[in-house]
C-alpha cells in the first residue's frame, strides 16, 4: 500500500506505474474521494470543537443558576450532534473507500527496472552453466518420471483432477532432498527456518498484497473465511502484522510449507507433465529489513545469490532475468527471475522469482521499527523461492538423464538420496 499523501504528491508518477503494470487503478476517483474525506474530516473536527465549546457552556450556566438560557444552548447541542452523526457517518464512508481504492495503487518499479509490455521483454542479466549436449533423442520429464515408475499423472488426476500427479518412491525422496537442501543451504547462512500456516485468514492474503487483486488464483475454504495461501510469504510476512520490530539485523526466514495456486487464466498453457500444478511445495526465503533503498537492494541480492547457489550444487544450467514492468505484480518494486534449462521444452523456464517491495507490504502489515533518530518507520520486505517443487524436478530430470535412461543425482543431493548417484532402471 502506498502513503495516500505519497499518492497524492507523485500523482504522475503514479499514474504511469499503473500504465507500465497495466493496472486498472482509479487514481482520480481516489483523489476525489480522499478531497471529500479531507473535507468531511475538518468539518467534523469543527463541529466537535462547537459541540464541546457548548457543552462547555450549558455547564457554566447550569452553575450561574440560569437554567432557561441552559435549555436553550442544550438545543444548540442537541442540533450539532444530529449533524455530527451525519458527517461521521459520511466520513467513515469516505475514509473505507478511500482504503479500498488505496489497495488498488500499484508500488512503483525501481529505476533499472525494464519498461516493456511482457515477459518477452524481460533483459537477460546472466547466464551460468553449459546447456547439455545429447547424443541420443532426450526424454521429457513425464517420460523419464514413468519409466522409472516415480511420476503418475493419469492417477493423479483421478483422485485430484487436471493438473494434478502423483509421486512415488524416488520421485518423493528427490522431491523432499532438493527441499531440504535448500532449507540446509538457508539455516547455514543464518535464516530460521519455519513451518508455517496455509490456510490462512483473508487480511492476511490483503496485508501481503494478494488481495484483492488476486482472488481469482486463490482457493478459498468456502463457508469458513479462510484461504489457500500459494506461498509460505504471506504467512512469514502476517507473523510480524501490528509488532513493532528490533531490525538491527535484518530477519532472515525461510518458510517451508504446501503450496495452493487455482491457475485461473492459464487454461492451455503448459498442460504437460509438471510445470504448472495446483499444489506443490516451496521453500521460501523473506527478508525484513529496515528502511533504506540500499540495503534492501543488497538483501534483494542476497536472496538471489542463495537461489543460484542452490542451483549450481543441483548442477543445472540457468540464466537470470530482470524482469519488465509488464510482468511485475501490483505489489513489486523489483524483480529478478531466474529460469533453469529445461531440455523438453528447448528453453529456460521460470524456477525461482526475487522480489523487492520497499515498504509495501510492511504498510499493509503495519510491520515498524524505531529508526536511529527515534522515528517509527514501516520496514522493507523481500522474497524469494529457495527452491518449488515439482517444478524443480522438471530441469533436474531432463538435464541429468543418461542415454540409457538412467539419471544421474547431483553430489549435493546424495546425502539426502541414501548415498545414491543414479536412478537407475
Amino acid at each position: 500500500m502506498l502513503d495516500m499523501n505519497w499518492i497524492r504528491d507523485n500523482k504522475e508518477l503514479v499514474r504511469e506505474t499503473a500504465v507500465w503494470k497495466k493496472v486498472a487503478f482509479p487514481l482520480d476517483e481516489l483523489l476525489e474521494w480522499d478531497d471529500k474525506r479531507r473535507a468531511l474530516l475538518q468539518e467534523t473536527e469543527q463541529r466537535r470543537a462547537e459541540r464541546n465549546r457548548l457543552t462547555k457552556e450549558v455547564e457554566r450556566l447550569m452553575r450561574a443558576g440560569d437554567t432557561a438560557a441552559a435549555e436553550a444552548v442544550k438545543q444548540q447541542v442537541r442540533q450539532n450532534g444530529d449533524s455530527l452523526t451525519a458527517l461521521e457517518a459520511g466520513l467513515g464512508e469516505a475514509g473505507q473507500r478511500c482504503a479500498e481504492l488505496q489497495l488498488l495503487a500499484p508500488n512503483p518499479v525501481s529505476a533499472d527496472t525494464p519498461v516493456g509490455q511482457d515477459d518477452s521483454e524481460n533483459v537477460e542479466v546472466r547466464r551460468v552453466g553449459a546447456l547439455p549436449e545429447f547424443a541420443f533423442a532426450p526424454r521429457d520429464h513425464v517420460e523419464l518420471g514413468e519409466l522409472h515408475g516415480i511420476l503418475d499423472i493419469p492417477r493423479g488426476v483421478k483422485a485430484g483432477g487436471p493438473r494434478s500427479y502423483v509421486l512415488k518412491g524416488a520421485g518423493v525422496l528427490l522431491h523432499l532432498a532438493v527441499q531440504r537442501l535448500a532449507l540446509d543451504v538457508l539455516t547455514a547462512r543464518g535464516f530460521t527456518a519455519m513451518d508455517v500456516p496455509v490456510i490462512v485468514r483473508p487480511e492476511a492474503l490483503t496485508r501481503t498484497g494478494f488481495f484483492p487483486a488476486g482472488m481469482d488464483q486463490t482457493y478459498e475454504l468456502r463457508g469458513e473465511n479462510r484461504w489457500l495461501a500459494g506461498t509460505s510469504e504471506v504467512s512469514l510476512v502476517s507473523l510480524y502484522s501490528d509488532e513493532v520490530l528490533e531490525l538491527d539485523a535484518p530477519l532472515r526466514l525461510a518458510g517451508i510449507s504446501a503450496c495452493f495456486r487455482s491457475e485461473v487464466g492459464s487454461a492451455g498453457r503448459d498442460v504437460r507433465g509438471l510445470y504448472r500444478v495446483h499444489q506443490f511445495a516451496k521453500v521460501e526465503q523473506v527478508v525484513i529489513c529496515r528502511n533504506d533503498p540500499a540495503y534492501s537492494e543488497q538483501m534483494l541480492q542476497e536472496i538471489l545469490g542463495n537461489a543460484e547457489h542452490i542451483l549450481q550444487l543441483l548442477e543445472l544450467p540457468y540464466r537470470v532475468v530482470a524482469v519488465c514492468t509488464g510482468d511485475m505484480a501490483l505489489k513489486t518494486h523489483k524483480q529478478y527471475d531466474v529460469e533453469t534449462w529445461m531440455p523438453s521444452r528447448n528453453g529456460f523456464g521460470e524456477t525461482h522469482s526475487a522480489s523487492n517491495l520497499l515498504d509495501f507490504q510492511a504498510r499493509r502489515s503495519n510491520i515498524r521499527y524505531r529508526g536511529e533518530d527515534g522515528q517509527m518507520r514501516y520496514a522493507h520486505t523481500l522474497n524469494n523461492t529457495a527452491v518449488a517443487t515439482p517444478r524443480i524436478l522438471i530441469p533436474l530430470l531432463e538435464n541429468h538423464q543418461q542415454e540409457d535412461g538412467t539419471i544421474y543425482i547431483p553430489q549435493a543431493l546424495r546425502p539426502y538420496m541414501g548415498g545414491r548417484e543414479y536412478l537407475t532402471l
